[in-house]
């Protein structure tokens, strides 16, 4: 094709050095982000006559009206560089993957002097063990508390050894869950840790000594006839032996590996991993990848791998692949570089480690085949709604939807929420509250006036500002209000006195409170009821009343335990709850003397008198 004249002029330009690449539209929306050896020569290509380059890339190349690009001083800094962009950016355009997880670990902090073990999802650098990632937070959950309540470790967050014997030991020493190293004397460090080790021997996998343990104290209160203790202790054998079962897969050289293999169809692609930690398998997960139909199996790998690896903490020693990857040696070196000692890519032909990876990539197809409906019928409500309202309204590009409503009851306290939906699936991080200050009454429309005008006001300061962290520099492709003729010219007229163009569209009522169309430019048009871009509509309705009607009643509670204590100076939590405690109402309060109140709830000499004050004036 032939390029536009200004790309062709910036295409003179382009060093050849690596570095990222950045693909931008006729709205300055980033397209596509990627990485090269040589810059000149890779971004070149997109602008060359088609040689077998596929209609998802021509479908990029024909919307680029710009570009840009950041040189680096070596192919790993652009991988690196690339991957943080795409990550931020998430293009349209590349392979990206459909789930971004974040997956619990099980936390042993190693540098306290009475470690706790607990679930975490982040792991950092220190003096901490971790073991994981597992796929289900639940399991994880059952298992710390599992290993808490046999070992008697504790769970709270007190800084021992400073605070032993400060304060009484909490509920769960009480009820035999913890060994009680917060009192003095109590249970020494050596044999808190003779507890811990036991404990993470647990978590790596040796279950035999737990199982007998379990069964040997299982017996002796059955003897005993200590029956309900003995079902305690036959639930957690039960427990111990289910996880036990779990561990399908061993190795004897106990080492970190994930398995990684590839199963796709004309359209989609399916990574399945198989986690394994000291020779078990822990987990196991399948992600699915979409942009995908026009990468090579390599290709796609090479994606997930850096995206998936690029968030997640640990990364292991090794990692099995069921076929080659793209830029695989330097993924190696990436990879580490982030876990601090080397890890190797290898795809096994033959042996132990090669029916692995089959394995996995059985699983992979299963996984495809499996999860393809539902993940059509999710692609169908989402993004096959948004596209259902575009053609109905006539536009194109409604990647984010931002909907509006006013909640109060007879004018008390008004409120406003803002809801966003993205791709046709709630963005709650952009969701925010309005408490209305200029309204006075129950007025929906100069309610709303404000609630917009402040909206788009501080987009703009923050887009003039450059924020870093701004809440409302992002603008909305479509602005949705919940109502018809009237909401609408509201809004057009707030985005009017703010020089911005954002279509406006109405949501209108029938009798029922139903939506039974849409009001668009000065028309309203009739919506299918049984259609997707209905259900759409009628979802962000019920959650934009759902987020103003909670935050009204989160108001109206907070009114209602609202004490006249609060609203006297002097007077702070504290000395509230001393004074709620001394007392057992506000008029015996009132009613008692200076003396009184310095002595029965502890309050300085001069507060007492400044309170006895307040509150007789």
């Amino acid at each position: 094709m032939a390029a536009d004249p200004d790309i062709a002029e910036e295409l003179k330009k382009l060093p050849k050095r690596p570095g990222v690449y950045i693909m931008r539209d006729a709205n300055d929306c980033i397209l596509y982000v990627g990485k090269a050896v040589n810059l000149s020569n890779r971004v070149r290509s997109y602008f060359r006559d088609n040689i077998g380059r596929g209609p998802k890339i021509d479908r990029m190349v024909s919307l680029i009206r710009r570009f840009e690009y950041i040189v680096t001083d070596s192919e790993l800094e652009a991988l690196v560089l690339e991957n943080d962009l795409i990550k931020e950016h998430r293009p349209p355009y590349n392979t990206m993957l459909r789930d971004d997880k974040t997956y619990p670990y099980i936390k042993v902090t190693l540098g306290e002097a009475y470690p706790r073990i607990f679930l975490t999802r982040l792991v950092k650098k220190d003096k901490s063990r971790y073991f994981g990632p597992y796929t289900s937070a639940y399991s994880v959950r059952e298992t710390v508390d599992l290993i808490n309540k046999l070992y008697g470790l504790r769970d709270c967050n007190r800084r021992l050894p400073k605070d032993i014997g400060k304060e009484r030991p909490c509920l769960n020493y009480h009820i035999g869950a913890c060994c009680g190293p917060c009192i003095s004397g109590k249970v020494s460090r050596t044999e808190y840790a003779e507890r811990l080790d036991k404990a993470m021997d647990f978590l790596g996998g040796n279950y035999g000594p737990v199982l007998t343990e379990l069964k040997s104290r299982m017996e002796a209160a059955s003897e005993a006839c200590e029956f309900e203790e003995a079902a305690r202790w036959r639930d957690m054998l039960e427990h111990v032996k289910s996880i036990a079962e779990k561990q399908k897969i061993e190795d004897t050289r106990q080492e970190d590996r994930d398995i990684l293999a590839l199963a796709r169809d004309e359209r989609d692609a399916a990574v399945q991993v198989f986690f394994v930690r000291a020779g078990r398998m822990v987990g196991r997960e399948h992600f699915f990848m979409k942009n995908s139909e026009s990468e090579s199996d390599a290709a796609i790998l090479s994606d997930f791998i850096r995206q998936f690896y690029g968030g997640t903490p640990f990364i292991p020693r090794e990692l099995l692949l069921g076929g080659e990857c793209e830029d695989a040696e330097l993924i190696e070196e990436w990879l580490s570089a982030k876990k601090g000692s080397r890890v190797h890519i290898t795809v096994p032909k033959i042996g132990q480690k090669e029916k692995l990876t089959e394995l996995a990539a059985d699983n992979a197809r299963l996984a495809l085949t499996q999860d393809k409906e539902k993940h059509e019928k999710e692609e169908k409500r989402t993004a096959g709604a948004v596209r259902e309202l575009e053609e109905l309204l006539g536009l194109a590009g409604l990647k984010r939807m931002e909907s509006y409503d006013i909640s109060n009851i007879s004018g008390f306290e008004n409120v406003g929420s803002m809801v966003v939906y993205e791709e046709g699936r709630p963005k709650r991080s952009d969701y925010r509250k309005f408490r209305i200050r200029t309204v006075q009454g129950p007025d929906d429309y100069s309610s709303m006036r404000e609630v917009l005008t402040r909206r788009f006001t501080h987009g703009l300061k923050e887009r003039e500002d450059n924020a870093a962290n701004g809440h409302f520099d992002v603008f909305p492709d479509i602005i949705l209000m919940d109502g018809g003729r009237g909401q609408v010219n509201i809004a057009l007229e707030v985005l009017k006195e703010l020089s911005l163009d954002i279509p406006v569209c109405g949501m209108v009522k029938d009798d029922h409170h139903r939506t039974r169309g849409l009001y668009f430019n000065n028309t309203e048009l009739p919506i299918d009821s049984h259609g997707e871009a209905f259900k759409l509509l009628t979802r962000i309705q019920d959650e934009v009343h759902r987020f103003a009607i909670e935050y009204h009643r989160s108001l109206r509670t907070k009114e209602q335990t609202h004490s006249v204590l609060d609203d006297i100076q002097g007077i702070g939590p504290s000395r509230r709850k001393a004074l709620m405690r001394a007392f057992s109402s506000l008029e015996e309060i009132r009613s008692a003397t200076v003396e009184e109140l310095a002595e029965r709830a502890g309050l300085p000499g001069p507060v007492a008198e400044s309170l006895w004050q307040q509150l007789h004036e």
